[in-house]
């Protein structure tokens, strides 16, 4: 009887050291993260980058100013944008500030297509080439930190 207990006062040792162990090895502050869903109604900002070689920045920034911009105006929760070019790499970052992402995240994919035709073939023409010089590097966001 008392070497039975003892066999199970060893297991539930064993069994309570594996779960401390357990315990403390799970990453507790990511579990507790807020998943970006939370942020909906945050305002937020796309972070586009964009090869742009220096001979078709001219181009580049026509074809934004007169396709994106009238577009961009018109939607839904559109705060404004910045545009930048790095002319040693010769890459551009485009910085769209949105009211909220679920604001963003509504406009239609098919919609936004239908824009990036025009400008791409906007700029086909102003530079005669038969494919869009500019290489989409990266594309992202940005959230509003507290």
């Amino acid at each position: 009887m008392k070497l039975n207990l003892k066999r199970k006062l060893k297991q539930f040792c064993i069994i309570l050291i594996f779960l401390v162990v357990l315990i403390f090895q799970s990453d507790i502050p990511y579990l507790e993260a807020l998943t970006m869903d939370n942020y909906q109604s945050e305002m937020v900002i796309e972070e586009l980058r964009l090869k742009v070689p220096a001979v078709a920045k001219k181009a580049w920034l026509n074809a934004e100013k007169e396709i994106w911009d009238p577009w961009l105006s018109s939607q839904d929760g559109f705060l404004g944008r910045q545009l930048f070019w790095d002319e040693g790499k010769e890459e551009a970052l485009i910085l769209v500030n949105w009211k909220s992402k679920k604001l963003w995240k509504s406009i239609p994919m098919s919609e936004v297509d239908i824009v990036q035709g025009k400008f791409e073939d906007n700029v086909k023409n102003a530079l005669n080439v038969s494919k869009n010089p500019f290489e989409l590097i990266y594309e992202g966001e940005l959230d509003k930190q507290v």
